[in-house]
């Protein structure tokens, strides 16, 4: 049938048969007229441009003369099929169609009224810019006040549409509507109380939108709007009550917030709390399938992240109001209030972690029991809270929570219901990040399960299972690298490996798990790193060539999906940094240094991003390599030393470090092409702490290797050097930094002398420096007392 469309469609006349259709064949029943529009509206999209001058013309007079036609769905296509017209482009080209829309909503006849806005509504939603723009001599002055008219209609349709029109033009600050704000909110106010549950929608929906943009206007009424907001979150229908909850949410993010609300805790902190319990509704279509779960529940998610932005603000001041509520419900025998309960445990876990502590040694156990409950909603919830707590459970003797925690959660992973799989997998991979090498001595038992569970999990689950793999991996690091490990977790992982083909995003969870699983197995992953790495090479190259071909010829050809590109650079990156010196034949035997110097010059700053580290990594494990290249890649490298992509930036300035080490004086010739950008880099306000440190490691390296040519400079940069690298580790890239300050310093003592004082309070952020390199230390600082 689709054929036959694109056939008649050759025929100019079609579109006015459409349109006859639509508007004039009344013994047609209404769906068929409708759809006889919608194949008009899909044509309009396609070919309007194409459409002859006089079948545009009787299209656009036909639309205007029906908008008021007796039957919804007819009014509603003609409205669709006006507001398509308009935005391609055709409001220009239009000039009557907004002053005739406007003069309709004044008609006697209720249906041509509705229409008219129906219309309006439409045209707002899609062109709300070009309305305000000079382009059409700004109607919106007019347009504006003529829609604030209609707040008091009496038809809750039409005030309905009027608000919504209005609404588009709020988060803009459109000039139009400031000149009106008071007279906007005085008619907002009017109508708080409204019988219609989509006018007290878009009500709410406005207040939330002028709390970010008029705040100024809303705080003289604020108390009353609170109390109004108050009782619109326990509004009988629930889109009301989700609109007027985002209100909490968009209140939270405001500095005024403890002020507004403080003396409204009492009565707010229940409403939300109560908001938590699924309704019965809810449970009857829980009954009838767990899939439907997540088209509820969704006011007490947005309940429960009211209530946790709200922690974070009142803090521990929050804690007088919810415990007398939490006692209750968490020992409720009702599964409904008792799930509220951990709901709300876990939503206030970040603000009032410090309130908490005390009653923790209680409550954690008793969350334990909760895992193993008979309902799989309050299983599952008990996951999610019981992560939020994992960093307080890490924190005490293993025996004590981590290993009864980590044995239920590990029963969860296998849970026979999915949504508990997930919650589970979930929090698990948090416990991983908190507990790290605390898991140890349980690895043969997580693994276990975490391997049953790849045979047990369908596809989206199996996802979430990914990334506790590899959240496991990055957590205990080379302690997984043991034969019998290897031997659990490889067969699962390859065999998945095997089964995917290379366009299958599903590829992306796996590469990043793998990466992460290199890494820590080190040489234990060299069994399988060659398919791996031949693989990696071939995602590369096949975007690399889609991509080429797409920019000679877009029409022809898509645009490629660089995420497999990416995902691959960085797991080549995990397999260097794995293998270490064992990937120098795998990269002798591939071109993947000419595919970087195309990744290094794309345009997406995640390409550059993963190639710049692939090469710091491919710089340590096999510079022989990569030295012949690095007359190429030193000006890339240069011109990405650009602060606006942080982390292209970033690693850039990492790999112009590793690269220096390994080239010594050699480097000479680069240096100019790098130096001033680090330098600008160091001194610029509001740096993000790791690229400062970063840098200043490379400019150490930079002056360790080419004293004579970076010390110059040392004046210009030395106080940000301290200051920012007084606060790492001991770790071999702080070592070689300042070797490079003090080297730099005995060529140009006079450029350290103003901010000595800075370089002696840096020296003394080391805990256990090398031999040779405390000499040096000793030797500056001797100079510098003299």
């Amino acid at each position: 049938s689709l054929q036959k469309l694109e056939q008649l469609n050759q025929y100019p006349d079609f579109n006015n048969y459409l349109i006859f259709v639509l508007t004039k064949l009344k013994s047609e029943d209404e769906p068929t007229r409708s759809l006889s529009g919608l194949i008009l509206k899909n044509n309009v999209k396609a070919h309007f441009h194409n459409f002859p001058n006089g079948v545009t013309d009787f299209i656009k007079s036909e639309c205007l003369n029906n908008i008021g036609d007796s039957s919804p769905l007819i009014r509603a296509t003609v409205g669709i099929l006006i507001t398509t017209i308009a935005s391609k482009g055709e409001l220009q080209n239009w000039p009557e169609l907004l002053p005739k829309l406007c003069s309709l909503l004044d008609s006697e006849d209720y249906n041509t009224c509705e229409g008219a806005f129906g219309a309006l509504q439409k045209i707002c939603e899609d062109s709300a810019e070009i309305l305000d723009s000079d382009v059409l001599d700004r109607p919106l002055n007019i347009m504006i006040p003529k829609f604030l008219q209609f707040f008091k209609h009496s038809s809750p349709k039409i005030r309905s549409h009027a608000v919504a029109c209005v609404n588009q033009f709020i988060i803009s600050r459109t000039q139009a509507l400031m000149l009106h704000i008071d007279s906007f909110i005085e008619n907002l106010f009017a109508l708080a109380g409204d019988e219609e549950p989509e006018v007290r929608k878009n009500v709410c929906r406005a207040l939330v939108m002028l709390l970010e943009v008029r705040m100024d206007r809303l705080l003289p009424h604020m108390i009353s709007i609170v109390e109004y907001m108050l009782q619109r979150t326990q509004d009988q229908d629930e889109n009301v009550a989700l609109e007027a909850c985002e209100f909490w949410l968009t209140l939270a993010e405001q500095p005024i917030c403890k002020e507004v609300l403080c003396r409204h805790l009492t009565k707010l902190i229940p409403v939300l709390v109560n908001g938590m319990k699924y309704s019965e509704i809810d449970i009857i279509l829980l009954k009838v399938s767990i899939s439907f779960f997540y088209s509820v529940g969704i006011l007490g998610k947005c309940s429960a992240a009211a209530l946790d932005v709200l922690a974070n603000v009142f803090r521990d001041e929050l804690l007088p109001h919810i415990l007398p509520l939490l006692k209750e419900l968490l020992f409720h025998p009702e599964w409904v209030v008792k799930e509220s309960g951990i709901l709300v445990l876990g939503a206030i876990a970040e603000g009032c972690m410090q309130g908490m502590i005390p009653y923790l040694p209680e409550l954690i156990p008793h969350l334990i029991q909760c895992l193993s409950n008979k309902k799989a909603l309050v299983r599952s919830i008990t996951c999610w809270t019981l992560s939020r707590y994992a960093h307080w459970v890490v924190s005490q003797p293993p025996d004590t929570y981590l290993k009864p925690l980590m044995t239920e959660l590990l029963k969860r992973i296998l849970d026979s219901n999915k949504r508990v799989q997930e919650a589970a997998c979930s929090a698990f991979a948090t416990l991983e990040e908190e507990a790290c090498t605390e898991l140890v001595p349980y690895l043969a038992y997580i693994l276990d399960t975490l391997v049953f569970a790849f045979s047990k999990y369908q596809h989206k689950n199996l996802l979430i299972l990914y990334d506790a793999i590899g959240t496991l991996a990055d957590s205990v690091g080379h302690h997984l690298n043991k034969p019998e490990y290897i031997q659990m977790l490889m067969p699962p992982l390859i065999q998945k490996w095997n089964m995917l083909k290379d366009e299958d995003k599903d590829l992306f969870p796996l590469l990043e798990c793998l990466s992460s699983v290199a890494t820590a197995l080190q040489s234990g992953f060299l069994p399988y790193c060659e398919p791996v790495y031949q693989r990696c090479v071939n995602l590369v190259q096949k975007t690399l060539a889609q991509a080429m071909l797409h920019n000679a010829q877009p029409d022809q050809y898509e645009a490629p999906d660089k995420d497999f590109m990416i995902v691959a650079l960085d797991l080549l990156s995990g397999l260097a940094e794995g293998l270490g010196g064992n990937i120098e034949q795998l990269v002798a035997r591939s071109n993947i240094l000419t595919l970087m110097y195309q990744c290094m010059q794309d345009k997406m700053p995640e390409v550059r991003q993963s190639s710049f580290a692939l090469l710091g990594d491919l710089t340590k494990a096999c510079f022989q390599h990569v030295k012949p290249c690095i007359a190429d890649f030193m000006p890339i490298l240069g011109t990405n030393l650009n602060p606006e992509f942080i982390s292209v930036c970033n690693n850039a300035t990492w790999a112009i470090g590793e690269i220096s080490i390994q080239m010594g004086i050699e480097m000479q010739p680069y240096i100019p092409m790098v130096l001033h950008q680090l330098v600008e880099i160091i001194n610029r306000p509001n740096t993000p702490k790791t690229l400062l440190e970063n840098t200043a490691i490379t400019i150490g390296r930079l002056g360790y290797v080419c004293p004579q040519e970076v010390a110059p400079m040392l004046q210009q940069f030395i106080r940000p050097w301290c200051t920012s690298l007084r606060n790492i580790r001991d770790n071999e890239e702080k070592d070689s930094a300042f070797r490079g300050i003090c080297t730099m310093i005995t060529v140009n003592p006079s450029g350290v002398v103003q901010d000595f004082i800075f370089f002696c309070d840096a020296v003394a952020s080391w805990i256990s420096p090398k031999d040779d390199l405390r000499d040096m230390f000793c030797k500056v600082l001797q100079s510098g007392r003299l």
